[in-house]
């Protein structure tokens, strides 16, 4: 599928936002949504977050960076598929060493959930400026995981929770 993504400056760092009709027709999700494919002839794999505006976005790369001549205001073309093969995700030091921590039976859940969910579990826990409320969110991380959940719960996934460039829930303006 194509999509088209507009680059743009926020807080600083370089983002490409894809457009909301676009992302809202032909992503199978508001929450993130795992892709491959080639953006203006450049192959890559890519998480889409969500923007908590129903559309979605993606940091660059710096190879791309570096290769290409990005600014803002630039629109990018992405020839895209959807990809259930996730990748797994870099586990923040803490959140591992809650979960190194934990009883055998969180172990071997957080081994045995996949990458998709364990990717949930981190942008919760990663959603926070606090880390009071971080430690919070990775001490009940343990605990539900401990319990019958496999996901977390009451969590809204199409909400933007990159701490850097969200306010309340939602990518901030350019």
């Amino acid at each position: 599928m194509t999509l088209d993504a507009v680059v743009t400056t926020v807080d600083g760092q370089l983002i490409a936002k894809i457009a909301k009709e676009q992302s809202k027709e032909r992503l199978p999700s508001r929450g993130q949504v795992y892709v491959e494919g080639t953006m203006n002839g450049y192959r890559f794999a890519k998480v889409l977050e969500p923007d908590g505006y129903w559309s979605h976005w993606f940091r660059f790369d710096r190879e791309y960076m570096k290769e290409f001549d990005v600014r803002d205001g630039d629109v990018l073309r992405l020839e895209v598929t959807v990809s259930k093969n996730w990748p797994e995700p870099d586990v923040p030091k803490d959140f591992a060493d809650g979960i190194a921590a934990a009883s055998e039976k969180v172990r071997q859940k957080w081994h045995d959930i996949t990458p998709m969910a364990r990717w949930e579990w981190i942008r919760w826990v990663n959603s926070t400026n606090s880390l009071d409320t971080r430690a919070i969110r990775i001490e009940k991380s343990v605990s539900k995981l401990d319990g019958k959940h496999r996901r977390p719960c009451c969590f809204n996934l199409a909400a933007c929770t990159d701490p850097e460039l969200m306010k309340n829930g939602r990518l901030k303006d350019a």
